[in-house]
């Protein structure tokens, strides 16, 4: 398959939840090529009527760049089709084998032109807030290589935001919970997103310039998880608390 073809299988797979075989399994596909794979999915997306409104950062811990082989981040694309109200509830039959996140999100204040240095991003950030992402490899068994998962927009389905705050430096060891109707499933800390998560802002900067992405003010920029991602259930609220920064969750019906 070509890469129009390769964005027009996954763009399928996620539109009408229904997995595939990895694309790995019957061709290789550079880095590169699967970014574009991604951004002409994401293209399709935007035809019917999306809105780009900011990117989600990818392997965002040593441990998982080191499982994955690779030694720098992964970073998709978000659309306003994918947010998820605070409170909200979704469905389980738009999903494959969705899975949970916690996270912690930032929003842009003006637009971003190339990379930023980490010391001047508090120029171009109004917001900072607990986040949940959902995410759903298209991919059957949940499988993926390295290029898989990058063509299949880093899994990105969709993402809970709560209230915003003024942002502040003082993120980099904060505690992180997830839980299914208030049992705790999973618990770590933000210095887990590469020991302070405006690293991952800035590596944010780095990528999209990189690859000619456009960061603008409004955008909302996912840090990362700060535990693995956990099966999501049916009747069930999920929920993320970071300390200082409050709580955020969604319904599953």
């Amino acid at each position: 398959m070509n890469i129009n073809e390769l964005a027009q299988l996954v763009d399928n797979a996620a539109f009408k939840a229904t997995p595939v075989k990895q694309i790995s399994e019957g061709q290789s596909l550079t880095l590169d090529e699967a970014y574009e794979v991604q951004k002409q999915m994401i293209d399709l997306r935007l035809k019917r009527g999306e809105r780009l409104i900011g990117l989600k950062m990818g392997f965002t811990s040593q441990a998982k760049m080191t499982q994955m082989g690779v030694d720098d981040m992964i970073w998709g694309r978000l659309t306003d089709e994918m947010i998820v109200q605070n409170g909200g509830s979704v469905n389980m039959s738009k999903y494959i084998h969705a899975r949970a996140e916690p996270e912690i999100c930032f929003r842009v204040s003006k637009d971003i032109h190339g990379e930023i240095e980490l010391d001047d991003l508090d120029q171009y950030v109004d917001g900072i807030a607990p986040a949940l992402e959902i995410i759903d490899s298209r991919f059957e068994n949940f499988k993926f290589s390295l290029e898989d998962v990058v063509a299949d927009n880093c899994s990105s389905t969709g993402v809970v935001v709560g209230k915003w705050l003024a942002p502040t430096r003082e993120i980099a060891n904060l505690k992180m919970t997830l839980s299914f109707d208030n049992e705790v499933k999973a618990e770590g800390s933000s210095f887990d997103i590469l020991g302070d998560p405006w690293k991952s802002l800035q590596a944010a900067t780095r990528l999209a310039h990189q690859y000619g992405e456009k960061i603008k003010a409004g955008h909302i920029i996912m840090a990362g998880a700060s535990t693995a991602a956990i099966f999501i259930e049916k009747d069930t609220t999920i929920s993320v608390n970071v300390e200082k920064l409050g709580s955020c969750s969604f319904r599953v019906s």
